[in-house]
């Protein structure tokens, strides 16, 4: 295999581990020069579609928000921006970067804030090399 194929499917699989499929329609909150492009690349290869950005009015399948300490109220983001579009079964990864690295979210925040937006954490990966991944889902049935 060569560097490049080898680069290619190590991008690809930093989408994969989000959990991502074949025409998933994502949507992005939150970007900024700090995100990693390699796994922004990654998703929009993996699901076959350009991600969306926070002004869509589209229904989404998944909602990847960049969230870095200092950004806002994410109780605010979490509870309205992020779930407006979102679908039936749809999800949201926050991304948020790692402890050490400026801007990192305590992870009691995440935690508390997630909870009182009503969205259980059902899962935390490391997304990329500078980010943190909580995967934050909202109750079935929700609509």
């Amino acid at each position: 295999m060569s560097a490049t194929a080898g680069q290619a499917q190590g991008e690809r699989g930093l989408a994969e581990r989000l959990g991502l499929k074949p025409g998933q329609v994502v949507q992005e909150i939150g970007w900024d020069d700090d995100v990693d492009e390699n796994l922004r690349a990654a998703i929009e290869d993996l699901t076959g579609n350009e991600l969306l950005d926070e002004d869509t009015d589209d229904v989404v399948d998944v909602v990847l928000l960049w969230w870095r300490d200092g950004d806002g109220d994410l109780f605010d983001v979490l509870s309205g921006d992020a779930m407006r579009g979102l679908a039936e079964g749809g999800h949201i990864w926050l991304l948020t970067p790692k402890a050490g690295r400026d801007g990192h979210v305590e992870p009691s925040d995440i935690g508390e804030d997630a909870a009182t937006a009503g969205l259980s954490q059902t899962s935390s990966i490391s997304a990329a090399p500078d980010w943190s991944g909580t995967r934050l889902a909202p109750p079935k049935g929700r609509r």
